[in-house]
């Protein structure tokens, strides 16, 4: 059976991570390169070329990619928005499927664990995006499984392990961080391989728009007020 060539890439944090990964369905799945740059101020300038050194690692061109997997966030928006859309103009460039992945899904899946606990990244202005887990590829039901904005004690009110860039930044609230605190390409790769597959369904695809959780700093200015005399 032909092989699938999936590149992944994530701009959600301070990391910009790019993987590609070749998988046969009903098969393995390998990974080909992976390249990572922490550089939060960075993202629109680092994400090409670490794409062409991934694809030049792997003796790939750009024609022979099948899917395009990006992390959806939550993130800020800046660094957010390049990742969507370079994701968007190589999706429609190449006419091949561009899935979404949560980022806080991909932090989870990397840990592989299989007791409860909760993901914490950068949210900025003292808060973090956050979501609890079940296990490394399920996240909890009701609304601690969904991602959230809110204060680091939010997050550790669970009285749960934490991992990501939050527990990083407010260890006196959340605990250090036992592993890797970004998300990673690779499980990116991965978790949209294993979602094609038809397994892990308690970490979904999703659509490749971005997942916010609230309204940019940036705002249309308001009607002038009237001058009264």
């Amino acid at each position: 059976m032909e092989s699938v060539l999936v590149l992944a890439f994530d701009t959600a944090t301070a990391a910009v991570t790019v993987a590609l990964c070749e998988w046969t369905p009903g098969g393995g799945a390998f990974m080909c390169a992976t390249v990572e740059t922490v550089d939060k101020r960075r993202h629109a300038e680092l994400l090409a070329p670490s794409i062409a050194t991934v694809l030049a690692e792997a003796g790939v061109a750009q024609h022979d990619l099948s899917v395009i997997s990006v992390g959806v966030g939550p993130g800020p928006y800046t660094g957010l928005r390049v990742g969507l859309a370079t994701a968007d103009a190589l999706g429609n460039a190449l006419r091949i499927p561009v899935h979404g992945v949560c980022s806080l899904d991909a932090i989870a899946w990397a840990s592989g664990r299989t007791e409860p606990f909760v993901v914490a990244t950068d949210a900025r202005r003292k808060e973090v995006y956050w979501a609890q887990y079940d296990s490394a590829d399920r996240r909890a039901t009701g609304s601690a499984g969904e991602p959230a904005v809110g204060p680091p004690a939010d997050a550790a009110a669970a009285g749960l392990p934490v991992l990501g860039e939050g527990a990083a930044l407010y260890p006196e609230v959340l605990g250090e961080p036992p592993e890797g605190i970004h998300p990673s390409a690779a499980a990116i790769a991965e978790l949209t391989v294993a979602r094609l597959s038809g397994g892990h369904a308690g970490l979904p695809l999703l659509p490749a728009v971005p997942l916010y959780l609230r309204r940019p700093d940036a705002r249309e200015p308001g009607p002038r007020k009237k001058v009264t005399q």
